[in-house]
C-alpha cells in the first residue's frame, strides 16, 4: 500500500518540476475568456436571425487550430448590421478576403469576414447601422455563403452568441 502513494506523490511532482525551468515562472495556461461579465445587448448582424452554420469553437491553445468565432448562413449581397456601438477599426483585405473589424466599449473588438465595407477607418456606428455587405467571394463554408463573425478582448476570443441579448420566452394560454 505505501508503494502505491509513493507512485501516486511521484506522478504528481514530476510533472510540477518539468514545467518550467528553476527561476522562470511557468507560462499561464491558454483561456478562451466567457461573457459573463460582459453585458448581454448586441445584436445580429444579420437580418432576418440566421442560422448558425458553424458554433464557437477555440482551441486549446492559442497557437493550435480551431473556431475562433461563428459562421452565420447568410448569401451574397446581404447586408451586414453593426451587433453593438463602434468604430470602424480596419476595413480592408486580409489574405486576399475582405475583412471589417469594429473596435467597441469594454475593450471588445469584432470582426466580420468576407464583407465589403461601406464605411471607412474612424466612422462611427451605432447599434443596428449598415457596415457593409457579404462578399461573394467563395469561403470556408462552400458552396454555401456565409458569414465568420468574431469578437476579441484584447488577445481573448469569445463566443459573439454570447453577448446577444437575451431574448424572453413568451407564454402562451392552453386553449
Amino acid at each position: 500500500m505505501t508503494w502505491l502513494w509513493v507512485v501516486l506523490a511521484a506522478g504528481m511532482v514530476v510533472p510540477t518540476l518539468a514545467a518550467a525551468p528553476p527561476g522562470e515562472p511557468s507560462p499561464p495556461p491558454y483561456r478562451v475568456s466567457s461573457a459573463d461579465a460582459l453585458p448581454r445587448t448586441w445584436a445580429w448582424p444579420l437580418r432576418p436571425r440566421p442560422a448558425v452554420v458553424h458554433p464557437f469553437d477555440p482551441p486549446a491553445q492559442r497557437w493550435l487550430a480551431g473556431h475562433r468565432g461563428v459562421d452565420l448562413s447568410a448569401q451574397p449581397g446581404q447586408a451586414v448590421f453593426a451587433p453593438a456601438d463602434a468604430t470602424v477599426a480596419f476595413a480592408g483585405s486580409v489574405a486576399g478576403r475582405p475583412v471589417l473589424s469594429l473596435a467597441h466599449e469594454a475593450g471588445l473588438r469584432s470582426t466580420y469576414e468576407p464583407v465589403v465595407a461601406v464605411l471607412t477607418p474612424g466612422s462611427t456606428v451605432l447599434a443596428g447601422d449598415l457596415i457593409g455587405y457579404l462578399s461573394p467571394v467563395p469561403g470556408h463554408c462552400a458552396p454555401a455563403g456565409c458569414l465568420h463573425w468574431g469578437v476579441l478582448r484584447g488577445r481573448t476570443y469569445l463566443d459573439p452568441l454570447r453577448l446577444l441579448a437575451r431574448q424572453s420566452a413568451v407564454l402562451l394560454p392552453i386553449r
